[in-house]
């Protein structure tokens, strides 16, 4: 475990790649989440007690992990939770990357309702410092995203695709992904690619980990 004045874990490393977990709140349920599955990722306990970190928690954990960190090309944000929720901190953590590692590209998995929760777009706050960004298509119609996503908020498979379309607009690569083979769940992959790239998104499938990492 990584020594910090605060004790939750928010960086973490899968196959050596690093990882932040900013929040294990979200405004989806997937059936297929990885955190319905077990509560740590090789051994990083990402269910967060509090979940109170903040970016000089984060900042603080990739200082001390700075030399791992350079061996790298690319950061993640992705956990047990929505990252963008914690929409200040995100910024505030990305442009420290950009300012002291400038060679790592920085990369958000998000489930597309940022701007729906914020009631703005904040795809503008993000351009400036995020080069990838992965939206949760997750299925390829309202019915079967509510079934396989289970959003609490309203319209939320329409939400995701204008979240897309913005992610498009302001020139961040976007990936429109789904997960596919996941039990009692038919996924239309080929009109899952049909509707990311009409909106401008490329397109990634990927199978469903029955066990997790």
């Amino acid at each position: 475990m990584l020594e910090t004045q605060n004790k939750e874990i928010s960086l973490y490393f899968l196959d050596d790649k690093p990882y932040i977990n900013m929040t294990n709140a979200c405004t989806n349920a997937c059936v297929f989440c990885l955190r319905n599955q077990k509560e740590d990722v090789q051994g990083a306990k990402l269910w967060l007690e509090k979940d109170n970190i903040t970016s000089k928690d984060v900042i603080e954990q990739i200082n001390k992990n700075k030399d791992k960190i350079a061996k790298n090309n690319e950061i993640v944000f992705c956990g047990y939770g929505e990252p963008l929720i914690k929409i200040r901190e995100v910024v505030e953590v990305s442009k420290y990357i950009k300012e002291n590692f400038p060679d790592i590209k920085i990369r958000i998995n998000t489930n597309g309702h940022a701007n729906a929760i914020h009631k703005k777009n904040v795809v503008e706050m993000l351009s400036p410092y995020i080069d990838t960004i992965s939206v949760s298509l997750n299925a390829q119609n309202e019915e079967m995203y509510n079934k396989i996503s289970q959003p609490k908020i309203e319209n939320a498979y329409e939400e995701v695709k204008r979240f897309i379309r913005a992610c498009v607009e302001a020139k961040i690569k976007t990936i429109a992904s789904v997960v596919d083979k996941v039990p009692d769940y038919q996924i239309d992959i080929k009109r899952c690619e049909v509707i990311a790239k009409s909106l401008g998104a490329d397109f990634r499938a990927r199978d469903f980990i029955k066990n997790g990492y």
